[in-house]
């Protein structure tokens, strides 16, 4: 039960520390399962994040689910999840409950544009991050500038090329069986 408690706790500090959504979220949650508490190594972590992002949901509920289910089984998919989703709920909570009083206040208007400009650079070193366990291949590289021009010049959906990817993965760079 301690275990599970202390996976909440870590769940809950990313959820509650995390503005930006789901991949301003993949530092924090690199940093405490994989190198502060050692509960995933960074392979299961890329892995973990490849499969939560072919599922619909957003990126931090479905990664807590699976490292949660890991660790703990059901109840530790429940616990993490838990973490990760509480903080948001209970900010929205209170955020609804006074917006109307704070909505026109330069002070608070000042912080979220504050916050607004640190998002994009963890996005960024999530990307970094994510880089590192990628092979640095010929083809990866190809396949990453592919994408990266038809999202943002051609305005190609990203689920698009992610199933792309996944189908180009499957039909040519699958190994050899002799």
């Amino acid at each position: 039960m301690k275990k599970l408690i202390i996976m909440f706790l870590s769940f809950f500090k990313i959820g509650a520390f995390t503005f930006g959504g789901g991949y301003a979220m993949i530092p924090l949650i690199e940093k405490e399962v994989v190198e502060s508490k050692e509960w995933i190594s960074k392979e299961e972590f890329t892995d973990i994040l490849v499969i939560s992002q072919s599922f619909p949901g957003a990126l931090p509920v479905n990664s807590s689910l699976f490292i949660g289910y890991k660790l703990g089984g059901v109840l530790g998919a429940i616990f993490a999840l838990l973490g990760v989703i509480l903080p948001s709920f209970l900010i929205i909570l209170i955020i609804a409950a006074f917006f109307m009083q704070f909505r026109e206040n330069p002070i608070v208007d000042n912080i979220f544009k504050g916050i607004s400009g640190a998002v994009p650079v963890l996005v960024l070193i999530a990307v970094k991050s994510l880089s590192k366990s990628v092979e640095k291949k010929k083809i990866n590289i190809i396949i990453t500038i592919t994408c990266v021009v038809a999202i943002t010049m051609f305005n190609f959906h990203p689920v698009g090329m992610i199933f792309l990817s996944a189908i180009y993965g499957i039909v040519f760079l699958r190994k050899k069986v002799a």
